[in-house]
């Protein structure tokens, strides 16, 4: 695979460091040549200087061999849009870093479905130990291939977990209602906005992330517009 990051983060660094260890190609887009010039002695990649939200920075590192585009910026609006930029430039896959959880909604509106919160997660985190919850890390059950991919139901998918026609080895495992958490099973009906949460291999997330990907709201010719107006 080929990954992109935009920032030189902790987050993008650490990330990067174990894709590179898989053996997947990696490149950096960082505007501080200082920060290059010391993590090239450190990371068998490539690095890009430059800002990663101008669409001729984004081009130099080939968005249609690119299997992902990470965000990560210390900035949600360059996050917000280098993402948007990355979309229109065909990137197969887009992962949107937010800190500020009020730009959630902006991205669901935006159509930046892969959006994470980090400030979220260390708050749950934080809570489960004050709580007296032996709080399990994602890190330590997601092992190997295994990975999670979550989707927003619509209409089409107001069907039993058993008929949604998910890939071999693919099962939904929970959803959200209301942003209430609940159990799944084969029988369990889904309606319009629950969150579902589907434990796949990670093979079969490209599929996934294709079928459930935004669809653009196709406009109405004038000529048929003026016909309903009439």
């Amino acid at each position: 695979m080929r990954t992109v990051f935009v920032g030189a983060g902790k987050v993008s660094i650490g990330t990067a460091k174990a894709l590179i260890k898989k053996g997947h190609e990696v490149v950096i887009i960082e505007t501080d040549k200082a920060k290059i010039d010391e993590l090239s002695e450190e990371m068998d990649c490539s690095f890009l200087q430059g800002d990663g939200s101008q669409p001729n920075v984004l081009r130099e590192v080939n968005p249609a061999q690119t299997d992902v585009l990470y965000c990560l910026t210390d900035s949600d609006q360059a996050n917000v849009i280098a993402s948007l930029v990355g979309r229109t430039l065909g990137f197969k896959r887009v992962v949107t870093g937010i800190a500020d959880p009020q730009f959630e909604g902006i991205c669901c509106e935006l159509g930046l479905n892969d959006t994470i919160i980090l400030s979220r997660t260390i708050s749950r985190y934080l809570e489960d130990m004050v709580g007296g919850t032996e709080n399990v890390e994602l890190s330590t059950i997601l092992k190997d291939e295994a990975r999670f991919f979550t989707l927003t139901a619509n209409e089409e998918d107001t069907v039993a977990a058993k008929d949604l026609k998910l890939p071999a080895g693919a099962k939904v495992i929970c959803y959200y209602r209301d942003g209430k958490f609940l159990h799944a099973d084969e029988e369990t009906t889904f309606r319009i906005g629950d969150e579902i949460v589907i434990l796949t291999h990670s093979k079969h997330l490209p599929a996934l992330q294709e079928r459930w990907q935004a669809k653009p709201v196709q406009e109405e010719p004038a000529d048929a517009a003026s016909e309903k107006n009439k």
